[in-house]
């Protein structure tokens, strides 16, 4: 029985390894699609920009929205334009930290993975008294 329980758990390690394989390849190709997506602004300089053009799009925010819900008056196209810029740049940030994530997940399942493998290995291997 326990034979039977060591192949299963190495079994189990296998996909698991693999999936965090996988896992690791899928987020390289997705920071280099969202580095593609954003390509005039380098990876790095995706945080600091959206906090410049989030101060400025909340400066005008004030001066402008009390108008616009009150109806008196449309959004600049300097509104619109800052409001669509920051929309866009936190999609890019949230999908930069979810590579990140995609990563970690992929390292953490290869180290369970291999774990596994070798747990599985052990109880195969183990002498039944």
């Amino acid at each position: 029985m326990k034979r039977f329980i060591g192949m299963v758990v190495a079994l189990i390690g296998i996909a698991t390894l693999v999936f965090g394989i996988i896992f690791i390849i899928q987020s390289n190709t997705g920071k280099q699609t969202v580095a593609d997506e954003v390509k005039p602004i380098a990876l790095s300089d995706v945080n600091p920009k959206y906090d410049a053009v989030s101060a400025s799009q909340t400066q005008l925010m004030a001066a402008e929205e009390p108008k616009i819900q009150a109806g008196q008056a449309q959004p600049s196209a300097m509104y619109n334009y800052l409001s669509a810029q920051r929309a866009l740049l936190g999609l890019a940030k949230a999908n930069i930290g979810l590579t990140g994530f995609v990563m970690m997940s992929g390292t953490v399942d290869i180290i369970l993975g291999i774990a596994l493998i070798l747990m599985g290995m052990t109880l195969f291997m183990k002498q039944t008294a």
